[in-house]
């Protein structure tokens, strides 16, 4: 999988050579096995949970962790991703909608919603809004590999792999073999 760059908006051109690794494959697999005995624990089970994972980054997180839960709990845990191009204020609407509705899916649920990096929260926010569009959960949970703190919207994660501060001159690159911060040139 490629790796995404969550940042400030703009020219990328500038990014310095250097880079602090934060965690490496077998750091993200601890953590996402971590916050799947915290969802068990606090859920008491998997029965009612499905794990949604926001398109790109949160699509391989959601299936790790619904791969975690299937194990930990021997039981199937269901997993879509969520494209909320479409509900997203920040950038331009050039996305078309899908077909695919999960509506029995999503009603009365829990649904474990997964990102890779929490930033502003403007894309958990579209995802609220995209998921309301599927039905009424019972309650949304969220699950971030990263936090990396400047919300612009009060969201907090349930399930943190790694709180990572930062400033908002640098941008944290993710892989799923490895989690890197790359600082702008000053």
């Amino acid at each position: 999988m490629n790796a995404r760059t969550i940042g400030p908006r703009g020219d990328r051109a500038h990014l310095a050579s250097t880079k602090t690794l934060i965690l490496e494959r077998q750091d993200i697999a601890r953590a996402v096995k971590r916050m799947a005995h915290e969802v068990v624990e606090k859920n008491r089970g998997v029965d009612s949970l499905v794990v949604v994972g926001i398109e790109k980054g949160g699509t391989w997180i959601a299936r790790d962790l619904a791969l975690e839960l299937t194990r930990i709990e021997n039981s199937d845990t269901s997993f879509f991703s969520l494209d909320v191009g479409n509900f997203r204020d920040d950038v331009p609407r050039t996305r078309f909608e899908r077909d695919f509705r999960p509506w029995e899916m999503v009603e009365d649920k829990t649904i474990l919603l997964c990102d890779d990096v929490l930033y502003t929260g403007r894309t958990v926010r579209a995802a609220f809004d995209a998921l309301a569009q599927f039905g009424r959960p019972a309650s949304v949970q969220l699950a971030v590999l990263i936090d990396r703190g400047h919300r612009e919207f009060p969201i907090r994660a349930d399930y943190v792999g790694k709180n990572v501060p930062t400033s908002r001159e640098e941008f944290v690159r993710v892989s799923e073999n490895q989690v890197e911060i790359e600082r702008a040139k000053g």
